[in-house]
């Protein structure tokens, strides 16, 4: 017998229950989005009306229109400048903050560092890299190293098996292997 943890519970919504509940709350969504949308459009509208009222044209003669086109365009470079330096504000900002999260990455020691690749390089490639141009020729290390001279070991001379074997039979081959084993 499993204990009660174990045992999944069965849901006791049906299916056909369960889809037309999703059904319902995806409508609900769709709806409060459609509200958010209509509320954010009144507004914006409504902030318009207040900072720029309703034009009247009618009625203005030429030079009324000309000094109205003026007052636009000042409104319209104030505005600009005004959007000019709060993108210049928020760019310094984000610098700011991006350059203290990093400063904070590095106090608490979390940087990352990054894998290190094998490159091969040869000497003649590493002094080019060190010193520029100014080498031309190439470097022989090998020229430079000590030479050894390897000794050659005694090799004792191969001779007729058969001899060996005469020579070691009887006593005095055991006397031989005795004496050459101290």
């Amino acid at each position: 017998f499993f204990p009660a943890a174990c045992l999944q519970k069965k849901s006791k919504i049906s299916a056909s229950r369960r889809l037309a509940l999703k059904t319902m709350m995806l409508n609900m969504a769709s709806e409060m989005l459609e509200r958010d949308k209509e509320e954010k459009r009144e507004e914006r509208e409504a902030a318009l009306s207040e900072r720029l009222p309703p034009l009247q044209l009618s009625g203005l003669s030429m030079q009324d229109l000309q000094t109205l086109c003026k007052e636009l365009h000042r409104k319209i470079d104030v505005v600009d400048e005004e959007r000019y330096d709060a993108g210049v504000k928020v760019a310094k900002n984000c610098k700011e903050i991006e350059n203290l999260s990093r400063k904070v990455f590095e106090m608490k020691g979390m940087m990352k560092r990054p894998t290190l690749r094998k490159v091969r390089f040869s000497a003649d490639a590493m002094l080019g890299a060190l010193f520029g141009a100014r080498v031309k020729e190439s470097v022989d290390y090998k020229a430079n190293l000590k030479t050894v001279k390897k000794e050659d070991e005694k090799k004792e001379e191969v001779t007729d098996w058969r001899k060996n074997v005469e020579a070691m039979s009887g006593m005095e081959g055991r006397k031989k292997l005795f004496d050459g084993s101290q």
